[in-house]
């Protein structure tokens, strides 16, 4: 029998006609929201919302919530009693994330909420946070709705849908009331529609994305990071790669904080310093201390690396000599890291290049010197510019 993922809607775990292939070897199915479902359950929601109980010690609720969702046991529709071990192997075959992974990300999310003191009064407003698939830490905007809005409805990336599924039971099992949470997979092309019928949404995605959904004061997009090193004219080769390497591989590449663009200071010292950091790339284990993640979905990783290589212009040269693609078993496929050197020193005159800023789900960038009108202009389109410690 096919285990279908069920949605979480209006207090309880409910099925649907409309459904999509899990990722992943087990052949699952994930029941999907349509968008007139979602709008009687908005209609639900104005009902319901005046008649709840006022909902006190978010904070204590939120964190055993997420020590549940690290470490403990949960029910799960569909899937059934969900363990901390079965909830990572669901990750491995289903995501391509491997474990140790896992956990520090599960690590980060606690010791975000930790950190954050200081939350808004809560409102009465419905939340929207629509997930990427890339990593399943984004869940950190979950966390911060939940402390803040009346009820929170969750999107999940359809490529990664199953942290989402357990972030929800583990809501449950910690005691949030029931009616105050939900999961909405639906279909890209309906995102619009949540966008329309919540009162404020967090959305993750790219330029792509971005656009398709409406303009809206209280909508806010989490889009391309960019993220951009500046190597300083005389930093060592030696050094810079040390300091290089976490910045694009930690986190398998996934972050949109990951740096994508290496840029050197001085003509003439971006080639030593770009070989050098691709035998570290090379060098990287699937399973090491910077581990990779696996490409699930047949043709994800060929399609993956094919966006760094149709993005290459003459005289560019990818330096890293693995394969692009490396099979494993049980259908496991690595996009390999990647470093592309960039023909050229480019300066305020040079032509935009599509490999400067590129996000691959992988570690990848791409090493260039620039004069300093070429430096600031490209760390400016960048949320994240990195600087060597003095």
């Amino acid at each position: 029998m096919t285990a279908v993922l069920p949605a979480f809607r209006r207090g309880a775990w409910r099925a649907s006609s409309d459904r999509a292939p899990l990722p992943g070897p087990a052949r699952g199915e994930l029941a999907l929201v349509p968008e007139i479902v979602a709008d009687a359950d908005r209609r639900w929601w104005d009902g319901a919302r005046p008649g709840l109980p006022p909902l006190t010690g978010r904070r204590d609720l939120l964190l055993a919530a997420l020590d549940l969702f690290d470490r403990g046991t949960v029910h799960v529709d569909g899937l059934g009693p969900q363990s901390a071990e079965d909830f990572r192997a669901v990750l491995w075959e289903g995501a391509g994330l491997p474990g140790p992974l896992v956990d520090r990300w599960c690590a980060m999310l606690r010791d975000g909420l930790l950190k954050r003191e200081d939350t808004p009064d809560p409102d009465d407003r419905l939340a929207l946070v629509a997930l990427p698939g890339n990593t399943f830490t984004c869940l950190e905007s979950a966390c911060d709705q939940a402390a803040r809005s009346a009820g929170v409805w969750l999107r999940p990336s359809r490529r990664e849908p199953f942290s989402a599924a357990r972030f929800v039971a583990a809501l449950l099992a910690a005691g949030w009331p029931a009616e105050r949470i939900g999961l909405y997979p639906t279909e890209q092309r309906f995102l619009g529609a949540l966008v329309r019928l919540t009162d404020r949404q967090i959305v993750y995605g790219g330029a792509g994305l971005a656009a398709s959904v409406r303009d809206s004061p209280a909508l806010t997009v989490h889009g391309p990071g960019r993220g951009c090193a500046r190597v300083p004219a005389r930093m060592a080769v030696d050094e810079a790669v040390a300091w290089l390497l976490p910045l694009v591989a930690a986190d398998s590449g996934r972050f949109c904080s990951n740096v994508r663009t290496v840029v050197v200071e001085r003509p003439g010292a971006a080639e030593p310093l770009a070989r050098a950091l691709a035998a570290a790339l090379d060098a990287l284990a699937p399973d090491g201390p910077l581990p990779l993640t696996a490409f699930r979905e047949p043709g994800a990783a060929e399609r993956a690396a094919a966006g760094v290589t149709d993005r290459l212009r003459p005289g560019d040269r990818v330096l890293t000599r693995r394969p692009a693609v490396v099979h494993g078993p049980a259908g496991a496929a690595h996009a390999s890291p990647r470093l592309a050197l960039l023909e050229g020193h480019f300066t305020a005159a040079s032509a935009p290049h599509p490999l400067i800023g590129h996000e691959a789900p992988f570690p990848f960038c791409a090493v260039l010197s620039a004069s300093p009108d070429a430096l600031r202009a490209i760390t400016a389109e960048s949320l994240f510019v990195y600087r060597p410690a003095k």
